[in-house]
């Protein structure tokens, strides 16, 4: 049974869904899960949970992103994207470069976004991308996100391309369109590359075409490693197999606790096998106890 996190460098003009399943296929359809979607006009880096390692997806929910984006500015698009027809024009700055670097520090730290409508998030059970398509538009609430890191990379006539760090929940077509409203013009992406997701390198990526051709020599990355801000802590064989029975287990021996912490751990049995996520509670009567969380099978990994 296959089990790890593929960092698939999916491919123009397939859904992230449809990814999957590719991937699947190739991998004897077994489970697996995306951490976040991309466009079907993005490329980039789309974190793939199989196995087990689908047990950690959730949690690559949280990590930062890079993305490397171009946008053409003087037009702005439904979709924000190529996709959408023209629904506004303006011009654009004669000098877009340096009205750009004039504005790039409004958009660093917190700001506040307001999501698309050609975007999944949901209401009253339908996806807003949905109700865009049927010519519907409804009132969407600012949501907080931080840009970590934004930098202009060039300026090709009217298009303009950008480097940015950024938080969970980030659009970067409505980034496009807010930098284009601060210089007093209107934009739309052309081109999108997911980088990296956190806590994930670029160098790992692999093509779906090379997945699909060799899935035995496809580089797999073990769940655990989605996991490494956590603290990790090792049991004995008597408390690990208790915490595999579902058990709440001390931390305290010799009555000194063995955690100073609270909160979520990596858990390790006593030969280095990644045995799940537990979390400490360090306000127990009797001294801190480590209760399970998400409980792996059948891995072999080293705490770090």
């Amino acid at each position: 049974m296959v089990h790890g996190i593929l960092l698939l460098d999916k491919p123009l003009g397939l859904s992230s869904s449809a990814a999957v399943q590719r991937v699947r296929r190739a991998f004897g359809r077994i489970k697996a899960g995306h951490t976040g979607s991309l466009d079907p006009l993005a490329t980039g880096m789309l974190p793939i949970c199989l196995g087990e390692a689908t047990k950690v997806a959730g949690y690559l929910l949280e990590g930062d992103k890079e993305y490397e984006f171009t946008a053409a500015f003087g037009a702005r698009r439904s979709t924000g994207d190529m996709e959408g027809e023209v629904v506004e024009e303006s011009p654009v700055p004669p000098d877009l470069g340096a009205a750009l670097q004039a504005v790039l520090p409004q958009f660093h730290g917190p700001i506040s976004q307001v999501p698309p409508m050609y975007s999944a998030l949901k209401r009253d059970g339908q996806p807003l991308y949905r109700l865009a398509r049927q010519g519907i538009e409804v009132e969407r609430e600012a949501r907080a996100v931080v840009i970590q890191a934004l930098t202009l990379e060039g300026v090709d006539g009217v298009s303009a391309r950008f480097r940015a760090r950024v938080s969970k929940g980030t659009y970067i077509r409505t980034l496009a369109e807010d930098l284009a409203r601060a210089v007093g013009s209107c934009a739309h992406l052309t081109a999108l590359r997911r980088s990296s997701v956190a806590p994930f390198p670029a160098a790992g990526m692999m093509t779906l075409e090379a997945v699909e051709a060799a899935p035995d020599s496809a580089i797999l990355l073990p769940p655990d490693d989605a996991l490494a801000y956590l603290p990790a802590i090792s049991l004995d064989a008597e408390r690990s197999r208790r915490l595999r029975l579902g058990q709440s287990i001390g931390l305290v021996q010799g009555n000194v606790p063995e955690a100073e912490f609270n909160g979520l751990v990596r858990v390790y049995a006593p030969d280095g096998q990644f045995s799940g996520i537990g979390n400490v509670d360090s306000a127990a009567a009797a001294g801190p106890i480590l209760k399970p969380v998400r409980l792996f099978n059948d891995l072999g990994s080293n705490p770090t």
